[in-house]
């Protein structure tokens, strides 16, 4: 199984995710990193964060030693956004950025995603040399050639900064809610609202090592449903873990994803005059109602496959300034490097204060079509591509569906199982189509 997934490398902390295994990734990283992004006008350094689980203390301890046992000095930041690290590298001209964090995962599992010279994040051949050097013989620095560690007290307020530099219409007159899930966010995103101008509630702002995206957060968005409800609030914003995701409640309690925010951001760029070529790049499980109501209002969508490094690779080669995923990834090019919840989540304050709109009106340019995915696990995935059985299903399902509804099946790339997701005009459609194809692809690879 490849070490890293679709965001970096992620499993249970001290079993899959080891001490060892995040210090001899961190030896590999920089010498490949600085090898490829390093700068030969200073010693190499490297910005570290993490998220606010318990398990992130020792791994960031480990990924510390191996940099700097590698002679790459270490700035720490403590537990702050993964967002904030791709800024405060490019910010500062570190060679490369480390971020503890499993995202939205369960409190259990951790993760290690890194950030290249200038935050951008690995791409699938860097990975592979980082696994590739995985515990090659090399020259140990000694002496004043090892590394160093110092703090960095400023960068939360750093960062705050470059986030309210983006803000041009205050807030004020807004009540929100925000749900940290208890994670890097907890004092950032409550921050940057109130600064922005904003009546702010916060909710699950108490990290404590082991509460992170427990029954919070933007996997469990129930609770600050209710909250925005009881508050009356103006809009709901839901992060995960790490703050590179947001998901929003409008006033009514309806929950807002990431293909609903992507809309209302496209065509609020496109009006004025921001959206490059009048393209948004999406990833093949955007939803077909986002698909159509970027039809109806000619912004071409491009598609990519499933992860935010993805819809940045395609971004960056085409020289395009908007993208994102239903998850709630959303990349604003122009202004970041990478997916920022914090970001996203003011940028559609903003739309709502500039035109006047709750963010339910705005969010209904696009009518979402029920969407089902199984996943159909303990199969093999050889025979995948070939299996005439399992493609004559797929295609009697679209000829079923024609132009109202959609399929897509492909093989996960870390387990083994089959992502079978169907969309229709009715989950009852929705569901039956899925479950038949579900049925194939066990039949047949099962």
């Amino acid at each position: 199984m490849a070490l890293f997934g679709t965001d970096g490398i992620r499993g249970l902390a001290n079993r899959d995710l080891t001490a060892e295994l995040a210090l001899d990734v961190s030896v590999a990283a920089a010498h490949i990193l600085v090898e490829n992004f390093g700068s030969t006008k200073h010693r190499p350094f490297a910005i570290v964060g993490q998220d606010s689980r318990a398990s992130g203390e020792f791994l960031e301890a480990a990924v510390v030693a191996g940099l700097t046992s590698a002679g790459v000095d270490v700035f720490r930041v403590g537990v702050i956004p993964t967002p904030a690290i791709a800024y405060l590298v490019a910010e500062t001209g570190a060679d490369l950025g480390v971020v503890i964090s499993a995202s939205h995962n369960p409190m259990p599992d951790n993760g290690i995603k890194l950030f290249t010279g200038g935050g951008g994040k690995l791409d699938d051949s860097l990975e592979a040399s980082i696994e590739a050097r995985l515990h090659e013989p090399w020259n140990r620095p000694t002496g004043r050639n090892v590394g160093r560690v110092l703090e960095d007290p400023t960068a939360i307020e750093r960062y705050l900064d470059n986030l309210l530099q983006t803000v041009d219409i205050k807030l004020d007159g807004l009540k929100i809610v925000v749900d940290c899930a208890n994670g890097a966010s907890s004092l950032t995103a409550p921050e940057a609202y109130r600064r922005a101008g904003a009546e702010v509630i916060a909710i699950s702002n108490h990290p404590d090592g082991w509460n992170i995206n427990e029954n919070c957060g933007s996997t469990h968005m129930e609770s600050l449903r209710a909250k925005v409800l009881e508050e009356k609030a103006d809009i709901g914003i839901a992060h995960d873990g790490d703050a590179d995701r947001c998901l929003m409640i409008d006033a009514n309690g309806n929950y807002i994803d990431g293909d609903q925010i992507l809309a209302i951001l496209a065509i609020s760029m496109k009006s004025r005059g921001l959206l490059n070529n009048n393209c948004v790049v999406g990833t093949v499980m955007s939803n077909l109602g986002f698909i159509k109501a970027m039809q109806e209002s000619e912004i071409v969508v491009i598609t990519t496959p499933v992860g935010d490094r993805y819809i940045l690779e395609k971004l960056t080669e085409s020289g395009l300034s908007l993208g994102g995923e239903q998850s709630g990834h959303v990349i604003l090019k122009q202004l970041a490097n990478t997916g920022d919840g914090v970001l996203t989540a003011l940028q559609v304050l903003q739309e709502v204060k500039r035109a006047g709109k709750s963010l339910g009106e705005l969010a209904g340019v696009m009518t979402r079509f029920p969407q089902v995915l199984i996943n159909v696990r303990n199969i093999s995935k050889e025979n995948f591509s070939t299996s005439h059985a399992i493609w004559d299903a797929v295609h009697s399902a679209e000829v079923q569906l024609g132009d109202t509804g959609r399929v897509l099946l492909r093989t996960s790339g870390t387990e083994p199982l089959v992502r079978v997701m169907v969309e229709a005009s009715s989950d009852t459609v929705a569901s039956a189509i899925a479950s038949s194809l579900a049925e194939v692809v066990l039949q047949e690879l099962g």
